[in-house]
């Protein structure tokens, strides 16, 4: 199989120095219309991952993401929207980044060429053959996250990836490869764009399906998150009130007391 690097391709827009404000906007937002029939495409692949995922976590485990620069930080986004969206412990999904903490603000050179590291850093999790590992690469060919997933593979711990080119090295290594082809960027090379933008919808996808299918959601509601600010709070009583027949007040009661609208509505149907 021959590989090509689809995303470091040259663009099909030339002199971008010489195009207006509106032009570049214009632009800009045509290639990233064509980015959700990319995920829509590899819906299969996802399908499979999140199922993997849940039968993982209904024995115990836990979901990794392994990256490098944008591909990392996206992982660690996610990983970090988990616990106060779905109300669940702050190390059910974990994101890890080539480099360390330092490289979610700053690049760290070479931290992404060392194809050891990121097995050395998952075991920093004790990670085992309950977990599932997802490395997240847009061109598919970083060592870190090759590696990291080589390493699981010998440990029979399952893996997933998520790459924006056909046939790439990642894909070959992953057992649950998603990819979401999304062409040339409209900057070439700059996978922070549409890739980056695949990555996200595709992260989105993987972890509020599997919330979902964990009984995190009731409805179409957070009935786990953390009740972190007022505005969450608020947001809390009014789903109380749509679900049990109660003033702001009383609503706003039971959720202090009980400190989630899951508990809260419980209480009240049972008591």
């Amino acid at each position: 199989m021959t590989f090509t690097k689809t995303t470091e391709q040259s663009s099909k827009y030339e002199h971008l120095e010489k195009m207006s404000v509106q032009e570049l906007l214009t632009n800009i937002n045509r290639e990233d219309q064509t980015v959700p029939h990319a995920v829509e495409k590899a819906l299969p692949q996802i399908e499979k991952l999140v199922a993997e995922i849940v039968s993982k976590m209904k024995l115990g485990g836990r979901l990794f993401y392994i990256g490098a620069g944008t591909s990392g930080r996206l992982g660690i986004l996610d990983a970090s929207e988990c616990p106060p969206t779905f109300g669940v412990p702050f190390d059910l999904v974990v994101g890890i980044i080539a480099g360390g903490d330092t490289a979610i603000r700053k690049a760290v050179e070479n931290a992404e060429d060392n194809a050891t590291q990121a097995w050395i850093d998952l075991q920093a999790f004790d990670v085992n053959e309950n977990d599932v590992v997802v490395g997240i690469a847009a061109s598919g060919t970083t060592p870190y996250v090759i590696g990291g997933l080589q390493a699981c593979n010998e440990k029979k711990i399952s893996t997933g990836s998520i790459s924006c080119n056909a046939g790439s090295p990642l894909s070959q290594t992953a057992k649950f490869p998603i990819e979401v082809i999304v062409g040339p960027e409209f900057v070439t090379g700059s996978s922070r764009m549409k890739a980056g933008t695949a990555q996200k919808l595709v992260l989105n996808m993987i972890t509020t399906a599997t919330m979902i299918q964990l009984g995190k959601v009731k409805g179409n509601k957070m009935v786990d998150m953390q009740l972190s600010n007022s505005k969450l709070v608020d947001r809390g009583v009014k789903m109380i009130m749509g679900e049990i027949p109660v003033t702001y007040e009383q609503g706003s009661e039971l959720l202090k007391t009980h400190g989630s609208v899951r508990k809260a509505v419980d209480f009240y149907n049972n008591k």
